[in-house]
């Protein structure tokens, strides 16, 4: 029998002192393949939109796929940006287990691997953070950040004042000590971690704005044609990737220097799979800049599914 797991199902599952451990081990087993996702244009009369396929498994136990729609536009409809669906199967038969809202579960599993990665990069007395975007996955990267670091106080700009004001009510709601910024550039400056999700093509985290020893989380940006910081950001940071194929392959926050002349890919630092096994050093002194960009991985999907499932 299929199990049907709705959003609020997901939510309970997939409490991140329970994720974040389970994302740590399989970064670091580095046992399950995944090919590099397909991403398709979909939008009509000049709205951007994007179907993405991401399958992967860990032959023999489990291998599923997601379905995913990314429609930016719907912020305007008061609708979240992304909708779609997981599939998990059985490693051994091949047999369908369970369909899990990938809403939820992409939420959670993004925000749980921006937590995992800032637990080798930001430093370990972190108190500000600095929240980016107000849709729907900032409230996820928020509550991540906070479980791992000892933060005190959140800055939270958006594009309006009003989304800013929302959304810093939406956290204090979750009992998260927030607050809306209205210049972003000092809430920049004032954080400790940076964390960005939103669709911009713009830079909106500038290398001027932060100061030694942040670090930057950009999660939002997903083609090169998109971007959230400059390029005096990743010149001058150390930067870190979820997975080299993904990353060098889609995100716009790197190519896009490389394609300036400002910045070269072998200067990537390592991935998860470095900084969980334990190859690559993460932060190193207390004054660096560190990045991590992120672009999504299969992986992620695939660990959350089984958690849900209860494997």
């Amino acid at each position: 029998m299929v199990q049907v797991f709705e959003a609020a199902q997901v939510e309970t599952a997939l409490s991140y002192d329970r994720l974040i451990p389970a994302l740590r081990a399989a970064f670091a087993a580095a046992r399950v393949e995944a090919p590099v996702r397909q991403s398709y244009e979909v939008g009509l009369g000049g709205q951007p939109a994007h179907l993405l396929a991401m399958p992967a498994w860990r032959r023999g136990e489990a291998l599923g796929v997601k379905l995913v729609n990314i429609f930016p536009a719907n912020a305007a409809k008061g609708l979240g940006s992304v909708h779609g669906i997981y599939v998990l199967f059985d490693g051994e038969t091949g047999a369908p287990r369970a369909i899990v809202d990938a809403e939820a579960l992409t939420n959670r599993r993004t925000a749980a691997t921006s937590a995992l990665a800032s637990q080798f990069l930001s430093r370990p007395q972190s108190e500000t953070l600095a929240v980016v975007g107000t849709g729907h996955l900032a409230r996820y990267l928020a509550a991540g950040h906070c479980a791992v670091r000892p933060i005190r106080r959140i800055l939270v700009w958006g594009r309006t004042a009003e989304r800013a004001a929302a959304m810093a009510g939406v956290l204090r709601a979750q009992g998260l000590p927030a607050q809306a910024a209205p210049d972003l550039s000092a809430a920049v400056a004032a954080a400790d971690i940076v964390t960005c999700a939103t669709t911009s093509v713009e830079p909106l985290v500038l290398g001027r704005d932060v100061k030694p020893g942040t670090h930057v989380d950009l999660v939002g940006a997903f083609t090169p044609a998109m971007r959230e910081s400059d390029d005096d950001l990743v010149a001058g940071a150390q930067v870190y990737v979820d997975t080299y194929g993904g990353a060098l392959a889609e995100a716009g926050d790197l190519l896009q220097p490389v394609a300036s002349g400002r910045w070269s890919t072998d200067l990537v630092r390592g991935d998860l799979n470095a900084l969980c096994a334990g190859v690559a050093p993460g932060r190193e002194g207390v004054d660096e800049v560190t990045l991590f960009k992120s672009v999504g991985a299969a992986l992620e999907d695939l660990v959350a599914a089984e958690l849900v499932a209860g494997r």
